[in-house]
């Protein structure tokens, strides 16, 4: 291992597991994890009996509180916070529902839980519904993960085959149902009210806020939504305790998350580390650095919504304030390696092309935003822009951000923005040389006049 991996090795000793635990992952590489069998000999739905001994619902969620567990699929908002803004009381029933709509490009930790190891997410299901007091529990998965599904609808039949599902579970008088419902195919339904919308039998649209789903949710009822791994991560909380769980990470970034590392890096993969650990770490220690010899380019650190970061940030440690003091977003996870041959302004557009694939269209500034600005990049990529355009993506990016119905607008627009001010020549050097700077399309740059500016529309 580098000399990172050695220091924090040297400075774990105090650590109660060690420098790199295992909380969501430990038993990942066990032939058979996801059967019900294997799963419980290595202490899987052990924390259900010790949670209805130990623990009424708000002994639950202020352990959950405590161990400073944040929301790993993009905000990184407090788990224990959020599933305190249920209304106490409620004329209607109370639900929990699960976004496992993993659809961020760069990401594929969710998938891997469910697909490795569904009984965790399951057996985290549950005890978050006991928490927030819940009876009837969804677990949405992404329509275009069936294996994931398969894993999950059956992990689900085997819960309550062995009692910890249904009616008074465990002797404990609680009672909890479970739903896998799987998704159509959109990436908006990665929005908590637009899942809710998808669950309910409608078109996958946001819903305007306030009222906010805790408030108002699924079928009018009080409704908490969480991502796939954060569910996931409850038992391990149960079973060490949240101090031992706090005892990872940074102040206000507690704990571990699910790394996902792809592009061009010698060992692409999910990667578990405590929040915090350096970006060189989790590339050159763990992915084995850049792929074949080459020289960094760009670091997507959260998911392809999230700005990019350069080689000189390489040190900025991974959790939620330092990325965002780096001028980036940790968002789900999915940090994307790209290479010195790497064309930016290509790259860019493959990415607008997805988020103008996936808008909703209910709103004009995404709707129509997103079409745009992949016309004037697939001319920019094509050689036959002008150095009006550059100015004319901002421009766009700007009446888009922050104007449009739900996130998938400002989503759109950070790799834009990120790449004209970090790689501003890059662009130039398409319109004067009609080529690529870097790749096999790359052409020296020539002397030729910009071309005159088009319409595009």
């Amino acid at each position: 291992m580098a000399e990172t991996v050695d220091k924090m090795m040297a400075e774990s000793v105090t650590l109660p597991l060690g420098p790199f635990p295992q909380f969501v992952t430990p038993h990942f590489e066990v032939p058979g994890i996801d059967q019900m069998d294997v799963y419980r000999a290595h202490g899987g739905y052990d924390t259900l009996a010790e949670v209805f001994q130990r623990f009424s619902p708000d002994a639950l969620l202020e352990e959950v509180k405590q161990s400073g567990l944040r929301g790993r699929g993009g905000a990184g908002f407090s788990t224990g916070q959020k599933w305190s803004f249920l209304p106490p009381t409620s004329p209607k029933p109370r639900y929990l529902c699960v976004n496992a709509d993993e659809s961020e490009p760069g990401t594929f930790k969710d998938r891997m839980i469910m697909e490795v190891s569904p009984h965790q997410l399951v057996e985290g299901t549950i005890l978050a519904s006991y928490a927030t007091k819940v009876r009837h529990a969804f677990i949405y998965v992404r329509g275009e993960l069936p294996f994931a599904g398969d894993q999950m609808e059956r992990a689900v039949r085997e819960a309550y085959h062995a009692g910890f599902l249904g009616r008074d579970i465990l002797g404990s008088g609680y009672d909890l149902e479970m739903t896998i419902h799987r998704g159509a195919g959109a990436y908006i339904c990665g929005e908590e009210s637009a899942l809710l919308e998808s669950l309910e039998g409608k078109r996958g649209y946001p819903r305007l806020k306030p009222p906010f789903p805790a408030v108002v949710g699924l079928y009018g009822g009080p409704t908490v939504i969480n991502n796939a791994e954060t569910v996931a991560t409850v038992p391990a909380i149960v079973r060490y305790g949240a101090a031992t769980y706090a005892a990872y990470g940074t102040a206000k970034s507690k704990g571990t998350r699910i790394y996902c590392l792809s592009g061009h890096v010698e060992r692409p993969g999910n990667y578990e580390l405590p929040l915090g650990t350096p970006l060189r770490t989790l590339i050159e220690d763990f992915g084995g650095g850049v792929r074949d010899g080459q020289r960094l380019k760009a670091i997507i650190p959260g998911g392809s919504s999230t700005p990019f970061l350069l080689p000189s940030q390489l040190d900025t440690p991974l959790d939620h304030e330092a990325v965002a003091a780096a001028g980036s977003m940790l968002g789900s996870g999915g940090v994307v390696v790209l290479d010195e041959q790497t064309c930016i302004v290509g790259a860019v557009l493959r990415m607008t092309e997805f988020y103008r694939d996936e808008s909703c269209g209910k709103c004009t500034p995404c709707r129509e935003g997103t079409f745009w600005l992949v016309q004037l990049l697939e001319r920019l990529e094509g050689g036959h822009g002008n150095v009006a355009d550059i100015a004319l993506l901002a421009d766009i990016c700007d009446n888009m951000n922050g104007k449009c119905f739900c996130p998938l607008g400002d989503a759109a627009t950070m790799c834009i923005t990120s790449s004209i001010k970090l790689f501003h020549d890059e662009y130039l050097h398409h319109i004067r040389a009609h080529s690529c700077l870097v790749g096999p399309r790359a052409r020296r740059a020539s002397a030729m006049p910009p071309v005159a500016p088009a319409s595009v529309r």
